[in-house]
């Protein structure tokens, strides 16, 4: 029998998210997973120190009243076919994946049986959250590292595969804290992804199937290029500024919904299109 009400959710943060406080993307996470009959494995692939960030989420999470939560670290491709690791993702209700090196994470899990197993996990509705290194993974083309605080230049970022959850997107962390936009813009426009999104620290947006709800203390920044009128990206060489003319850009805070399949932003009361005024929108 097919089921249809199954929701996909992804809680995706621009890293150093609150731990010690109200801990309000962390609880979101953990509510979204079972609450106190959640089941949380963590993954830590993308650490050089598994075991301490590891047991910091679970001090974490088992102060929330998660009912259990494990660590699956992962330091070579062998261990993503352990047994153990394979029972703990198939025994979950909530993935989590660190931050660190999002390059540790796609070369020693991807396209393993745990990567396999992850995936038919989220399908059948098991969240899975990311932070940092963890959040940069989501997409199914990922900014492997680049430059802050500098234009937009193709030889900025580098760009490769990712875990392939939220395909056609591109995305990135630490967002205004370091001055992303012209690396988020650069990798946008190598790409066929058409929305790009920078997620600022201790911020998350929310996926739930094709809509976003921002969580936190910052903003999701928002580039969508599918209506830009020109770039000249086919002109110029790798180290000459990018152009771009009509692409749209939204800044969503806390509360604020964003719809995918009309790219739009959501407003409370009203439909995108009945407001005057798109709050927190604007062309670049």
């Amino acid at each position: 029998m097919v089921t249809t009400d199954i929701k996909r959710q992804l809680v995706i943060i621009g890293g150093a998210e609150d731990k010690e406080g109200d801990c309000q993307i962390l609880r979101e996470f953990l509510r979204r997973a079972g609450g106190t009959k959640a089941h949380i494995v963590i993954m830590t692939a993308a650490t050089e120190l598994p075991r301490e960030v590891g047991e910091n989420y679970i001090r974490v999470f088992e102060r929330l009243g998660a009912e259990k939560v494990r660590i699956v670290d992962t330091e070579t491709r062998e261990d993503a076919a352990s047994s153990t690791a394979l029972e703990a993702v198939n025994d979950a209700t909530g993935i989590f994946f660190t931050g660190g090196d999002q390059a540790r994470i796609t070369s020693i899990l991807k396209d393993t049986q745990i990567d396999e197993a992850i995936h038919k996990r989220f399908a059948e509705g098991v969240v899975v959250a990311g932070t940092s290194a963890g959040a940069a993974v989501m997409p199914d083309t990922m900014i492997v590292e680049g430059d802050s605080e500098t234009n937009p230049r193709i030889e900025i970022v580098d760009i490769g595969p990712g875990m392939g959850f939220l395909p056609g997107v591109i995305i990135d962390q630490h967002f205004s804290q370091r001055g992303r936009l012209g690396r988020l813009i650069s990798a946008l426009l190598q790409e066929p992804a058409d929305l790009g999104f920078g997620i600022d620290e201790n911020t998350a947006m929310v996926v739930t199937d094709n809509q976003i709800e921002v969580v936190g203390e910052g903003a999701v920044t928002i580039v969508d290029e599918s209506d830009a009128t020109h770039n000249n990206i086919d002109e110029i060489l790798k180290d000459e500024p990018l152009a771009i003319f009509g692409a749209k850009l939204h800044i969503l805070p806390n509360g604020y919904k964003f719809d995918l399949k009309t790219r739009q932003p959501i407003l409370q009361n009203a439909s995108i299109a009945d407001a005057s005024v798109p709050v927190g929108s604007g062309n670049i």
